[in-house]
């Protein structure tokens, strides 16, 4: 009986093992996502002040 409830135990080790590494991955690619997300905006904000002008350094002396 020892035997087969070490192996039960094993199996359910083995299950929370999976379900973590899953929930990590899961975390790592929402991350990665966010991140790209991010990274997409931060361009088009540059975009828009290279082409406006606006949040650029000006030189208006006359």
């Amino acid at each position: 009986m020892e035997v087969s409830s070490s192996t039960n135990s094993g199996a359910s080790q083995i299950d929370v093992l999976k379900k973590a590494i899953d929930t990590q991955s899961e975390q790592a690619l929402k991350i990665l996502e966010d991140t790209n997300k991010q990274t997409q905006e931060t361009v088009s904000q540059a975009d828009v002040a290279r082409k406006t002008g606006v949040g650029s350094n000006l030189n208006i002396n006359g």
